[in-house]
């Protein structure tokens, strides 16, 4: 058997011998060849296939740690691959993979229009922060928001050097303005907390998206207010400047544009003196403003529903805040009815709010030249029964907005639309106020017998301070 073996292995290495002789004949032939015949065909194949494994070799080599993009452009080293297995490189450069097809709307040329009104949406930056910009041309936006990094978590990677030159680039290209781009703050930060790790840990996201906005180039920054936590709503506004000016002093140019909110529980930014509170105690008037949301004033309390009602709001608004502050919209109609304090944004002219509100704000002269962002819902059910986004809804709002500006809102064209639009959301409209009103009649209830045990507290106090039994 030992003997088998060997003479098996000395076959096999002479074998091995005459095959590694005949390559290296037939590679001598396959040069004689071609030198005497003119042909290199051959020996091209070979060198290129030599070519190729020296090639494979360098990639397998150790390099530098890669950068990992997550969905907003911002950059982070690798973790050790022993460790963990890389992931995948997402690729975040060209305008193909944030709209690979058709715009849906052509952008509006800006001097086309009766007034300088720069309406868009809020779209994604997935990719990369500077895919956001073929997003927003690929629905005929004019202005948009967006989100700097991820804003479900409070630790992100910085944006990646490549991020940022191609949106500068891109801006360029597509012709933005700065100041009509209007970054959405992360929903987790309340610069308003009294706690100190809680409120670091959110001034430290905030300064973070406002330190991302001079990288840009980017001159607005919106952000919800905060909660009060249960404290004085004096006392969280003079919390929220103080993170304010120090975020100021720690960043050059971003504009601080606090949103107004629908005055539910404890949130701030339900009634405008709020927002007056804050930029009272703001050091750099020139560093903070006001956005204004359609949806949230409405549901706050602020009619736009009727000319007169638009015109009162706006006074009001300008008395107590100052319309020189007012440097942004959200444009969104109301699923809520009036007074509600419910954030549920309606497609416009399908809500409580209806198209008469929306043609009030887009021939108000003092709004000119800001941006106005569309929040409104764009998913729809698809053939499986799962929700997917339609980015046509968001082009149509656009046009039809557009549209309005200078339009004769007595003109059969403009009823027609408004009916038409109406009836899209009677049945959600009818949902939302059965709700209401049921909560209405629930809180009346409680409301009713917390008068009865009071009332009865006060006479039993009363019994017994004249020392009368019942």
């Amino acid at each position: 058997m030992v003997r088998q073996s060997t003479r098996k292995a000395a076959q096999a290495k002479s074998t091995a011998v005459q095959s590694k002789t005949r390559v290296k004949k037939e590679a001598v032939s396959v040069n004689s060849s071609a030198k005497t015949n003119g042909a290199k065909s051959k020996v091209e194949a070979i060198e290129t296939t030599v070519t190729e494994r020296k090639i494979t070799k360098r990639k397998a080599a150790p390099t530098e740690p890669e950068l990992d993009d997550d969905d907003t452009g911002n950059a982070s080293p690798v973790e050790d691959k022993k460790k963990k297995p890389a992931p995948k490189k997402r690729k975040t450069t060209s305008k193909k993979d944030a709209q690979d097809d058709m715009p849906l709307a052509a952008r509006t040329a800006i001097p086309s229009l009766k007034r300088a009104m720069y309406i868009g949406a809020h779209v994604s930056g997935a990719g990369g922060v500077q895919n956001s910009i073929p997003n927003a041309s690929h629905i005929g936006a004019n202005a948009f928001a967006l989100f700097l990094k991820s804003q479900r978590k409070w630790a992100n990677p910085p944006l990646a050097d490549e991020a940022k030159t191609q949106f500068r680039a891109l801006l360029k290209q597509h012709n933005y303005d700065p100041k009509h781009i209007l970054p959405h703050g992360s929903y987790l930060v309340n610069l308003a907390q009294a706690d100190d790790a809680k409120a670091t840990q959110a001034y430290d996201n905030f300064v973070d998206d406002l330190q991302r906005c001079d990288a840009l180039g980017i001159t607005l920054y919106n952000f919800h207010p905060g909660s009060t936590g249960g404290a004085t709503m004096a006392s969280a506004c003079a919390r929220i400047a103080a993170q304010l000016n120090k975020a100021h002093a720690a960043t050059s140019a971003a504009v601080t544009v606090l949103e107004n909110m629908c005055g539910s529980g404890n949130v701030i930014g339900g009634r405008f003196e709020d927002l007056r509170d804050i930029i009272a105690r703001v050091d750099d008037k020139s560093r903070v403003g006001v956005c204004i949301d359609t949806c949230h004033a409405f549901a706050a309390g602020y009619d736009l529903r009727t000319p007169e009602a638009f015109a009162k709001t706006m006074a009001e608004f300008d008395s107590v805040v100052g319309i020189k502050y007012l440097r942004a919209l959200h444009l969104n109609d109301s699923k809520a009815p009036f007074a509600s304090h419910r954030d549920l944004h309606a497609n416009i002219g399908t809500g409580f709010l209806g198209l008469r509100a929306f043609h009030s704000i887009m021939n108000h002269e003092p709004l000119q030249g800001l941006p106005m962002v569309l929040e409104t819902p764009i998913d729809e059910k698809g053939p499986d029964g799962k929700a997917v986004e339609n980015k046509q809804v968001w082009a149509d709002e656009i046009k039809l907005l557009e549209s309005l500006i200078g339009m004769d809102a007595e003109s059969a064209e403009f009823k027609e639309m408004e009916e038409e639009l109406q009836a899209k959301g009677v049945s959600e409209r009818q949902k939302i106020q059965e709700q209401v009103d049921k909560k209405a009649e629930k809180d009346a209830k409680k409301g009713t017998r917390g008068k009865a045990k009071t009332k009865k507290k006060k006479d039993e106090d009363s019994c017994d301070s004249c020392g009368e039994s019942e």
